[in-house]
């Protein structure tokens, strides 16, 4: 950025320039008097004036104060252009955090929506994966662990019962068996006895005779 104080002293320096009066040919040229030389050190150089007022508007103002009424309309554009330009480029940047504000609101929105639907996914896994047994919500897994274990310990008292029935049953088979062969020992027995029995009585039924005969002879 160029300094407006610097370019006024310029300006100022230039109209004094020109101010100097023509020399008149017609007049006798005075003799030039001896000055002592001035060593560089000696030297003194002017400073020029700087604004009081550090702003763009007082340093515009210091300016015109400095300048010919011609450049004027040109130091005026150019600091119109400069203010056109600073105002644009800070509407852009207004804009541009306007657009940052709106994409940050924009991005928690969305992290909010993205969490209120990874909650109702978590509740609605937590139902799916929920059961109800005799009133009491249980987790399927555990659920399944208890159905598993019912059909395993009821499993295993089917085979001691199906066991127990073949034992049971082999019991059975036996004692039939045994009552079988007692019943046929008895038949045989009761046969022979019958035998016997017919045996003995006509054994008796001969010695009856026999006394029969004995006794009608005597």
């Amino acid at each position: 950025m160029f300094n407006l104080g610097t370019a006024a002293h310029a300006q100022d320096t230039t109209k004094k320039a020109n101010a100097v009066a023509k020399p008149n040919p017609y007049k006798r040229p005075a003799v030039a008097a001896q000055t002592p030389v001035v060593t560089p050190s000696a030297a003194t150089t002017p400073q020029p004036q700087k604004p009081v007022d550090k702003s763009l508007h007082g340093q515009y103002t210091y300016l015109l104060t400095k300048i010919y009424n011609y450049q004027q309309p040109l130091v005026g554009a150019l600091v119109k252009n400069y203010n056109d330009t600073l105002k644009a480029t800070r509407k852009q940047l207004k804009d541009a955090q306007e657009t940052v504000t709106a994409q940050a609101k924009t991005i928690d929105t969305l992290k909010k929506s993205s969490n209120n639907k990874d909650q109702s996914l978590a509740a609605s896994e937590a139902k799916v994966n929920e059961v109800s047994l005799l009133g009491i919500p249980i987790n399927k897994g555990t659920y399944n662990l208890i159905m598993w274990g019912l059909v395993i310990g009821f499993g295993a008292i089917a085979a001691i019962v199906i066991a127990r029935s073949g034992a049971h049953s082999r019991e059975a088979k036996y004692r039939i068996k045994l009552y079988n062969e007692l019943e046929e020992e008895y038949k045989n027995y009761k046969a022979k006895a019958n035998e016997k029995e017919k045996k003995l009585a006509r054994e008796l039924q001969t010695e009856r005779n026999k006394l029969d005969e004995l006794t009608g002879k005597g």
